[in-house]
Parts: structure tokens; sequence; C-alpha cells
């Protein structure tokens, strides 16, 4: 794959796909994203999320983001799990654990 790269600058490049894929270091290490906040910034529409989560193709709007709030007739049509982790608890769990609750 290196080789397919314009500058092939091995540790830029490594640095870079690490720091895109939020696995490599960061200045602020205990950052906690928000994959809500993030995607209505990022894709108020929803556009991204239905190209690339087929499931949710037919979900309207901003809607789109939360598909465990639509009602149960809607939910039924959709081929998509429930939540694994609801996020405000996922963050409660983290501030416990760094001892910030």
């Amino acid at each position: 794959l290196l080789g397919l790269l314009v500058d092939g600058d091995v540790v830029n490049n490594q640095m870079n796909w690490q720091w895109v894929a939020g696995t490599g270091t960061d200045t602020r290490p205990h950052r906690v994203l928000n994959p809500l906040v993030q995607a209505k910034r990022f894709d108020p529409d929803g556009t991204y999320v239905r190209r690339w989560v087929p499931e949710l193709s037919d979900v309207d709007g901003r809607r789109v983001h939360e598909p465990w709030r639509l009602t149960a007739q809607e939910r039924s049509a959709l081929d998509y799990p429930e939540p694994v982790v609801d996020l405000a608890e996922g963050l409660a769990r983290f501030r416990h654990a760094r001892g910030r609750d």
C-alpha cells in the first residue's frame, strides 16, 4: 500500500493514519467523542449514513442518526440491531473509571 502513496513517507503516513483512526498518540488522551454530536455536525441530513449503512437508507432526515428512537412500527421494518451501549451510560462508566464522576 505504501508504494501507492504519492509522498511515500512511512513514518508520516503511519502516524497520520493512526491520528485519523483515533488509535495513535493524542494530545487529549481522555477525550470522549460523542458520535451523535459528530454526526449532526458533519452529516446533518444523514446522507453519509444512508450511503454506508444500507439498512438505514429509507430513514429520512436526521432521524437516521438515532434509529433506536424510531417508532416500534418503523423499527420493525429495519434490519438494524438495538444499541449495544447507551451513550450516556458509556460516558458515565468512563468518567467513573477515571475517578471523575
